[in-house]
């Protein structure tokens, strides 16, 4: 391998990831509000959960981006820790999609209609209707759409540049000792979690497994270990999110890791049996970008299956590691994750205000029995929201803000 190799491996990495990085940002902008008012609503049963964290991040293509949605609901009191968990493992299972897309770049065939599956055979035309969208229209949605296809067709062109670059390492004996180190299934867990932790998605280093496979120097053996590990280190996203949010939110970014270090500890161990019992031939075979994807999914549908019976055990556990305190948790006045849904962001508002009033009511409760009478529910209510908004550290603007829907709602209550 030439130092131009590694030059163009680089380009086809960053090109790669770039791409990755952005269709997921255009694409979640482009789902607007629906995709949020999707996971703030159709979260009420477990399988309704799963299915909308699943549907969510396969829109979206990124489990981390879902993930830090639902530490946002959370935080502000749209989403409960019991909901969170069921949309979470759904968006284990989403973010396959990314690896099955990326798996045609090995279809091989001479067969026009099978080549024309092939990303290489189409993804120029995507960039061609995406460059006269986003640059012919003024619609800000077309222009969105334009750059979700340029965005892809980046994506795709990094991922040939990057296998383009590394086919020549299929014959260098070193790279082949490499990843024979790998087939060790903990070092091989460690390299697949620090690697995507340091790139912050799963699905992009899905796919860089899945270009370095291509020169057939990966083996099965190696690469589970290392697609166990990604699920693993992807969970960095989340808990960097949670930073400062409220303990339920703490809490939901911890469920994201237990859940995917439990089911990776599970599945490593009965790999690791058959491995030594029954020695599978397939285990030292060369690895196919569509074999990656597969057990991708597999690995992924399993942890489900293995964790959602065990939700509330793990709701437990989480709550048992972060304990509830004496100290009542202040309501957050604003959380910068809904900026991007009004109406989402509009129904928190409404939320604070409720759970100032609450605390509003407490404070009046300690006040002298002489004002309670003077300005209690029973005599007035008018004037009793009247004298709590005084009381309280509301600024003036919000406190007229308040007070309006509120005179309506009493006067309405009192006829």
């Amino acid at each position: 391998m030439s130092i131009f190799n590694g030059l163009n491996l680089i380009e086809g990495v960053c090109l790669f990831l770039f791409g990755m990085t952005l269709m997921g940002q255009v694409l979640e902008r482009r789902a607007g509000n629906g995709v949020k008012m999707l996971l703030g609503r159709l979260t009420t049963n477990r399988f309704t959960g799963l299915l909308t964290g699943l549907g969510v991040t396969a829109v979206i293509q990124s489990s981390s981006a879902t993930t830090v949605m639902i530490v946002g609901f959370v935080n502000s009191g749209l989403m409960t820790l019991q909901q969170s968990i069921n949309v979470i493992m759904g968006a284990n299972i989403g973010t396959t999609v990314t690896a099955w897309i990326l798996s045609l770049a090995g279809i091989e065939s001479n067969n026009i209609f099978v080549r024309l599956l092939k990303p290489s055979s189409f993804t120029p035309i995507l960039a061609l209707i995406g460059i006269i969208f986003y640059m012919a229209s003024k619609n800000g949605k077309r222009k969105d759409t334009g750059m979700i296809l340029l965005s892809f067709a980046t994506l795709m062109f990094g991922m040939e540049t990057m296998s383009g670059a590394v086919s020549g390492l299929r014959n260098v004996p070193d790279f082949q000792q490499l990843f024979l180190a790998f087939t060790n299934p903990i070092l091989g867990v460690l390299t697949g979690a620090i690697l995507t932790a340091v790139i912050q998605s799963s699905s992009a280093s899905v796919g860089i497994l899945q270009a370095l496979a291509s020169t057939g120097a990966v083996a099965y053996g190696a690469a589970v270990p290392i697609i166990m590990g990604q699920n693993i280190g992807t969970c960095i996203t989340a808990m960097i999110a949670s930073v400062g949010t409220c303990k339920n939110a703490k809490r939901t970014a911890l469920v994201h890791l237990c859940f995917n270090v439990i089911g990776a500890a599970v599945w490593l161990t009965m790999f690791c049996i058959v491995k030594a019992i029954f020695t599978p031939v397939i285990l030292t075979q060369s690895a196919s970008l569509m074999g990656i994807a597969v057990f991708h999914s597999v690995f992924n549908i399993l942890c489900t299956l293995l964790m959602l019976p065990l939700s509330g055990v793990l709701e437990k556990v989480v709550c048992k590691i972060i304990p509830d305190t004496k100290k009542t948790e202040n309501p957050k006045d604003h959380d910068k994750r809904l900026l991007g849904s009004p109406v989402l962001d509009l129904n928190q508002c409404k939320q604070v205000l409720l759970d100032r009033m609450d605390i509003s009511v407490e404070q009046d409760k300690c006040k002298s029995e002489r004002n309670t009478r003077n300005v209690g529910w029973n005599r007035s209510p008018v004037r009793y929201f009247r004298y709590i908004s005084r009381q309280t550290d509301f600024p003036s603007t919000r406190r007229r803000l308040l007070w309006s829907p509120l005179k309506k709602l009493c006067r309405n209550i009192l006829r």
